[in-house]
């Protein structure tokens, strides 16, 4: 796999509940994690005292964030409106040479910020809120 552009790693919300995504607008920053908890089944029969997990147990969830400058644009206030209306919908990270995950995400978090001689910037939380699918490219 070659070198990856980071402005290719995309966050793209359903603007309107019928599956039309369009990129978060004003992003220069993006992140993605996936993580899943671990359930430990160690015991006295553990072979030579090593840890033993519990495959496919446990609870799988996924964080989105980004960040960037403010735009008063559609993707902008459809944020807001997910967020203030406490709405979970569809949202599609696109990763370069990776995949495409798409799920349910919970905007968790909010933040605007701006110095006097500086742009208006902002960053936003999602949090997984549901099985997701992922696609290879």
């Amino acid at each position: 796999m070659a070198v990856q552009n980071g402005k290719d790693l995309l966050i793209k919300m359903d603007m309107t509940g019928d599956g039309q995504f369009e990129t978060v607008a004003g992003l220069r920053a993006t992140r993605v994690s996936f993580n899943a908890e671990t359930v430990d089944v160690t015991s006295l029969e553990s072979q030579g005292g090593w840890r033993e997990l519990l495959a496919g147990a446990g609870v799988k969830s996924a964080a989105i964030s980004g960040a960037g400058v403010f735009r008063d644009s559609a993707t902008d206030e459809r944020a807001r409106a997910i967020f203030f209306n406490g709405e979970v919908p569809q949202f599609q990270v696109i990763i370069p040479d990776f995949g495409v995950v798409e799920g349910p995400f919970q905007i968790s978090g909010i933040d605007y910020a701006g110095s006097h001689n500086g742009e208006a910037t902002y960053e936003l939380s999602l949090a997984s809120a549901g099985a997701l699918n992922f696609t290879a490219l």
